[in-house]
């Protein structure tokens, strides 16, 4: 009769945790994004890259943790901190990541990513030049260009664990369609500050980045990031961050990729603010009157240029620019390519030369 009761309260507790968790993110859907328990186990035993134990290595899913109702809307800042800036990492999580390891979702029935997760160290880190990721179309893309932002094209094809974090280059597991702002502004801050970290310390870092699509978008609203320095508890890198995928001046149908400029409609959409709306739009005011150009129809008009590459940095510059001629020979590469070209695989140019 003991075991009857211990048995039934179990089922009772177990059935209300469930209960609990389905009322905590009633309107998001979370396919494609935030993985269920089961299918982000599949995900990391069918990973495309695994280091270490497979036995020691957890699911990396938030298992209904994380809702977008805890982000406040866009108001002018790339990312903004959620949960306390404390990642959801679980104790279990975070003894399996003394053990270096990556693992990537497989693509869902939209072929949209899922999550990124891995423990990041000197090992994960790459020893090879950068190669082109050009071949890659993640959902959502699509080539088009404004002169109000920066490098031009809008989107960039974003690793969601940084090439010189994991050294994943066409991996269509790890590319989404993110903004120049999303790339730049919101993502890479926070992966040189893991990069520089590990290579100080030769400690490991958990990492994991979650692409929030919702409903059936096929471009994310945004990717959450999360780290934990393993050997020191978060005392060297310690941050949860929902980084924006939005573009100041350009409004987005995240549905399918399409923008406009802001104040301009775009074909057939009705823009709504709303968290669960398939429409977001980053207004803000200064917005270019050029219309998109395909970038295809730019880049035959551009010549090709020889530029200098910093392998490790992502960036490209002048040949005669300070900060190439103090670039380490190891990390420097010589190309000549259109302006456009190197944007579009993922390359930034430089602040100072600005080629």
């Amino acid at each position: 009769m003991r075991k009857l009761k211990i048995w039934i309260a179990g089922l009772v507790t177990a059935v209300s945790l469930v209960l609990s968790a389905c009322e905590e993110i009633p309107e998001l859907e979370l396919s494609g994004s935030v993985q269920a328990t089961t299918e982000a186990q599949a995900a990391t035993e069918a990973s495309s890259s695994t280091n270490g134990s497979e036995s020691e290595q957890t699911t990396g899913s938030l298992n209904g943790k994380f809702s977008l109702s805890e982000v406040p809307e866009y108001s002018g800042d790339p990312y903004v901190a959620v949960h306390d800036n404390v990642p959801y990492f679980t104790e279990a999580e975070l003894k399996a990541a003394k053990d270096s390891f990556e693992s990537y979702s497989e693509l869902d029935n939209l072929g949209r990513c899922g999550v990124a997760y891995a423990s990041v160290s000197t090992e994960t880190m790459p020893t090879e030049k950068r190669g082109d990721i050009s071949s890659v179309k993640p959902t959502g893309w699509h080539s088009v260009r404004y002169d109000n932002v920066d490098g031009k094209s809008l989107y960039n094809r974003c690793h969601l664990i940084g090439y010189q974090l994991t050294a994943e280059n066409a991996n269509k597991q790890n590319l989404i369609t993110g903004t120049r702002y999303l790339n730049v502004d919101g993502m890479l801050p926070f992966e040189n500050m893991v990069a520089d970290y590990v290579k100080e310390t030769k400690n490991h870092v958990l990492y994991r980045v979650t692409p929030v699509f919702e409903g059936d978008n096929l471009v994310a609203s945004g990717v959450l990031m999360e780290a934990e320095s393993v050997e020191d508890q978060g005392e060297g890198v310690l941050f949860c961050v929902y980084a924006y995928d939005v573009q100041p001046g350009i409004t987005i149908d995240y549905a399918t990729g399409e923008s406009a400029l802001s104040g301009q409609a775009l074909a057939g959409v009705t823009t709504k603010t709303d968290k669960n709306s398939t429409v977001k739009a980053a207004e803000t005011s200064g917005g270019s009157d050029t219309k998109a150009n395909d970038t295809k129809a730019n880049t035959k008009k551009e010549k090709k240029q020889t530029y200098i590459l910093n392998v490790n940095t992502g960036t490209f510059h002048k040949p005669d620019c300070s900060s190439a001629q103090r670039t380490k020979e190891e990390n420097k590469k010589q190309v000549k390519e259109t302006r456009t070209s190197m944007i579009e695989q993922g390359y930034s140019p430089c602040k100072q030369c600005n080629p």
